[in-house]
């Protein structure tokens, strides 16, 4: 390998999964703002919205994962678009 292209800074990060509370523990060169502490030890902690514990694809489940409140807003959406076309 070449000396002087990788980064130097890799550490032992959590990365968590905000729609099941899973927690993965890596090394990783990515900038967190966040901390958490995991047995005893203080980490950067990165959230994340999905990861390979919650995706359908890999769970086997559909499960609808709806953080953000999409649905109900497009649910509303589509209401007044309803309502308009009736008038």
């Amino acid at each position: 390998m070449k000396k002087g292209i990788h980064p130097e800074n890799y550490r032992p990060v959590v990365f968590k999964d905000m729609s099941n509370d899973e927690i993965f523990i890596t090394r990783s060169t990515i900038a967190a703002k966040d901390t958490i502490e995991v047995d005893g030890e203080t980490y950067p902690l990165v959230k994340l919205e999905i990861t390979s514990s919650s995706h359908p694809f890999f769970t086997g489940k559909q499960k609808l994962v709806d953080t953000a409140g999409r649905v109900d807003k497009f649910m509303s959406r589509y209401a007044k678009h309803m309502q308009n076309k009736q008038k």
